[in-house]
């Protein structure tokens, strides 16, 4: 991988980062206000109906889990860099990418369960958040299918290793 790619992937990821750090630290308590002015005879003690409580709760958490992601595949990117990332280290980071992706998954479900009854959203909205999330958990496998190619990756790369030294054994 050049130079460039990671360059640019890296500013992506930072304007990722600080992009979702802001929508943690402003939208999301301008969001809860806005909640709060709802009408609702179900408030609770907060004065925040339980659906908006857990809407918040699935957001914020839907947003650790992408900041998870990023933090990780910088990690992985480090390793590009240093030549290292067809090593064991790896297997961390793309682990925590996979677990990352299958709870925004099923965060995505648990908004479309929090959605569903009542007026909150209508059928083909929680339908399409049901999608959405059989997308994502997609997503999982398909980075776990691609974890296996780095796992047959390092396992060519230990090979070859082992070859050259005997290789320059016999020399």
């Amino acid at each position: 991988m050049g130079n460039l790619a990671v360059l640019a992937l890296r500013t992506v990821l930072v304007i990722g980062l600080l992009g979702t750090a802001f929508v943690q630290v402003v939208m999301v308590p301008l969001l809860a206000i806005d909640l709060s002015d709802v009408d609702d005879p179900a408030l609770d003690d907060l004065g925040l109906p339980w659906q908006a409580i857990a809407f918040l709760v699935i957001v914020v958490l839907g947003i650790i889990t992408v900041q998870v992601t990023m933090v990780c595949v910088w990690r992985l990117l480090t390793m590009v860099r240093r030549g290292t990332v067809f090593s064991d280290g790896a297997f961390r980071y793309v682990d925590i990418v996979i677990g990352s992706i299958a709870c925004a998954s099923l965060l995505t479900f648990a908004l479309g369960t929090v959605l569903a009854p009542g007026d909150a959203a209508a059928p083909g909205t929680v339908l399409m958040i049901g999608g959405v999330g059989v997308l994502v958990a997609g997503m999982a496998i398909l980075v776990y299918v691609l974890r296996s190619l780095l796992a047959q990756a390092v396992a060519r790369d230990a090979e070859a290793t082992q070859l050259q030294a005997e290789l320059d054994e016999v020399i």
